[in-house]
């Protein structure tokens, strides 16, 4: 068994490129080979979003706290609550973040591939496509 404490786990802000706006992460789960599942606590300051991206096992989220959206490329913006949970079938182009007036915390969980690659980041989303009403 292997209990890391909290206190020595920083939180980290996310790499720039990948993200628009201020975004914060807490590691949850990081287990050694030969395990490939992680996850961690994902905190976006109101506007903060991905970019454009997709998993290649797909990616499971948990909305803890604040307001979200979500969309899955040439589909609707979709709110996010808390409680919601959202499952993004593997190689799904999407994006998720906060609302422009809240913030949003989601645990995110993914697997790593074969590779050890669990994320294509690609292009940033626009201030076009992030300002559409959600429509759910």
């Amino acid at each position: 068994m292997l209990i890391k404490s909290a206190a020595s786990i920083p939180t980290r802000r996310v790499n720039a490129e990948w993200f628009t706006g201020t975004v914060w992460q807490d590691p949850v789960a990081e287990p050694p080979a030969p395990t490939r599942a992680k996850s961690a606590l994902v905190s976006f300051e109101p506007g903060a979003r991905t970019n454009w991206h997709h998993h290649p096992l797909g990616q499971s989220l948990y909305v803890v706290s604040g307001t979200g959206r979500a969309q899955v490329w040439g589909q609707s913006v979709i709110q996010l609550n808390p409680g919601d949970r959202v499952w993004i079938p593997p190689g799904e182009k999407h994006w998720h973040g906060a609302s422009p007036e809240n913030g949003m915390v989601h645990l995110a969980i993914h697997e790593s591939d074969a590779t050890g690659n669990h994320v294509t980041w690609l292009e940033r989303v626009t201030d076009e496509q992030y300002a559409q009403k959600p429509g759910v």
